[in-house]
């Protein structure tokens, strides 16, 4: 299956469920590194190389550099100039949702869950996330999905813990145990610039 959603910016997503998040969380901090590298000019190639030779994540084990570096090089490709810009330049909170766009732009499941559960709850001013809310998501996609239909239990597991640590890092989970959910705080000229980009999709699965 494949994503067509209208209303999507410049890059209108096809892409299929895919898993690598569980290999790659937040990684704000790491996408900050590789936006410096990309405003020096360097390919995605020489990032890459760099990041995995030099350990410029300054990971204590190197063994999940060459996982986590693609991940953080597609965050990076999406974001236009400008939100490149706003992730380096301004304050934490407004990167923690720059990142979160990005994460989204890149992960067709993650998207489809902060759009179908997160921002339902959100327009309900319904502020609990439950278990059941996760399993009814993963369920009701690997019934329409032939090849998540095949993912290990271990898979699925790994990926719930994982879309609740995105929450909690971007600021949109106030507690992991409660599931008590918080409204981000957005910027009015990133939402505007979101707007203008054709990325309104986005803003609502926020939320906003």
């Amino acid at each position: 299956m494949t994503l067509v959603v209208e209303g999507f910016g410049g890059m209108t997503k096809e892409l299929d469920y895919s898993a690598t998040l569980t290999g790659a969380s937040f990684l704000l901090y790491e996408l900050k590194k590789v936006l410096k590298l990309k405003r020096q000019g360097l390919l995605d190639s020489e990032i890459k190389k760099k990041v995995i030779e030099e350990n410029v994540f300054e990971y204590k084990f190197t063994s999940s550099l060459k996982r986590i570096v693609p991940s953080v090089i597609r965050r990076a490709n999406a974001l236009d100039n400008q939100l490149q810009e706003w992730v380096l330049s301004s304050p934490l909170e407004e990167g923690k949702v720059i990142n979160l766009y990005a994460i989204m732009k890149t992960d067709r499941l993650f998207f489809e869950f902060m759009n179908e559960v997160i921002r339902e709850k959100l327009d309900a001013n319904n502020y609990l996330l439950e278990k059941k809310d996760l399993n009814v998501f993963f369920i009701s996609k690997a019934e329409q999905d032939d090849k998540m239909a095949k993912w290990t239990e271990l898979t699925i597991n790994k990926l719930k813990q994982v879309y609740m640590k995105l929450l909690y890092e971007a600021g949109l989970l106030k507690d992991k145990k409660t599931g008590e959910l918080n409204r981000l705080l957005f910027d009015e000229n990133l939402k505007r610039h979101l707007v203008y980009i054709g990325d309104t999709a986005y803003l609502k699965a926020m939320g906003e």
